[in-house]
């Protein structure tokens, strides 16, 4: 059972830029920017290796911060997992069936089915095809339409809340189409398009930053989202550091943090 004494939690997602080899020193930052992020869920991608998951939870466990995982092996070495705290519940942890179209070097769509207090819904974790090309649009726009039907089935049969996030490698406003097609029927509320038009979450070296982080929750029933509470969480500020050491020490990507109402259900 998920006990919590609080009417709101924390649900965050984040890119931990795993794409080289995590280093004992960016492993301790990241796990010093979870425990001062502090959120009840958090979507983790770029996992790697596989064991990373562990490492973070145990440097966690050594600053008091009590958490769990759940996360299946990608045919990628890029995992994407869910870091979540002691009380809440994680269940039927699942691939999206081809969400990587078939390519073992991409990476599947996960979801789970939780509950923090009285909020439950279903998480939609996802790292979509990343570039500006042409192809990787299509690339993006074929994932996106496999996820989109997954949601337009979920809920034709449910009125579950449905939480997507993750690493989209979309920019509001230049990849509309993978923004239709991921949305299913049109019904997603693409509260990261709107909420931070003028923030980004991606750090580059040179050039515009770009918002390729997002955050999506089901119109019709998410009554529980607090409006106006997602917010790109400024790890590089809260660690001492501007953003290009961070981007180098810790990750490219800023975490991405929305509150939500936990002491009622409204399914």
């Amino acid at each position: 059972m998920s006990h919590f004494d609080h009417t709101t939690a924390k649900i965050a997602a984040w890119n931990l830029a795993g794409f080289n080899t995590i280093s004992p020193d960016r492993l301790k930052r990241q796990v010093e920017g979870l425990s001062i992020l502090d959120a009840e869920v958090v979507t983790l991608v770029e996992v790697k290796p596989f064991s990373h998951m562990q490492d973070l939870i145990d440097g966690l466990a050594a600053k008091g911060c009590q958490y769990q995982s759940v996360m299946l092996p990608q045919t990628s070495n890029l995992n994407i997992g869910v870091l979540f705290k002691k009380g809440v519940e994680a269940a039927n942890a699942r691939f999206i069936d081809n969400s990587d179209l078939g390519d073992p070097g991409k990476r599947k769509a996960m979801a789970v089915d939780m509950k923090v207090g009285k909020f439950d819904f279903t998480l939609i974790a996802v790292h979509l095809k990343s570039g500006r090309g042409r192809d990787e649009q299509k690339t993006r726009d074929a994932q996106c339409k496999i996820i989109g039907q997954f949601i337009t089935d979920m809920r034709a049969n449910s009125r579950e809340d449905i939480l997507l996030m993750g690493d989209f490698n979309m920019i509001p406003g230049e990849d509309a189409s993978n923004f239709h097609h991921l949305g299913g029927d049109d019904l997603m509320n693409f509260l990261s398009s709107w909420d931070l038009q003028a923030r980004f979450s991606h750090i580059l070296p040179a050039g515009r930053a770009n918002l390729l982080d997002g955050f999506a929750i089901s119109r019709t029933y998410s009554t529980e989202y607090i409006r106006g509470s997602l917010r790109l969480f400024p790890m590089h500020w809260t660690l001492d550091m501007g953003r290009e050491k961070f981007r180098t020490e810790v990750s490219d990507h800023l975490p991405f943090v929305a509150s939500f109402r936990i002491d009622r259900s409204r399914d």
